[in-house]
This record gives C-alpha cells, structure tokens and sequence, in this order.
C-alpha cells in the first residue's frame, strides 16, 4: 500500500470519527449515514481539498453534501 493510500484511509477514518462526534452518533451510524448521503462518495472525490481544511469544516461540507441528497442531521 502506498503512503498516499495510508494518509487518505487515515484521513477518511479520522473524519468519520469527527463527523459521529459532531453529531452525537456512533462512528458506525456515521459510516453508513455518509454512505447512504454520498458524503464518502464526494470525500473520495474531493479529498485533495478537503484534507487541506479544519476537521470543523470538513464536517460542515460532508454533511451539506448529505444534506443535499436528502440527509437530515443538522
């Protein structure tokens, strides 16, 4: 596995578990949550520009993004 792979499985790991405490839920719940909202979906496609920002603010653009395709947490 390659040191860019290892950061960004890292990365991903890490913002699952600032999302799920953002929100209060279990780091399982906001995988699946993520999932099904296309929140993993946009963090995959945009990780270079994500990871250059505050864990707050990535948090804030996952759940937008989720928010969009039909997500309720606020």
């Amino acid at each position: 596995m390659s040191r860019e792979d290892r950061n960004t499985i890292g990365y991903t790991v890490a913002l699952i578990s600032e999302f799920a405490n953002h929100f209060r839920i279990r780091q399982r719940q906001a995988y699946a949550y993520l999932k099904r909202f296309k929140g993993l979906e946009h963090l995959q496609r945009h990780y270079n520009v994500l990871h250059t920002q505050t864990f707050p603010d990535a948090v804030e653009a996952l759940a937008q993004v989720c928010i969009n395709h039909g997500g309720e947490l606020k």
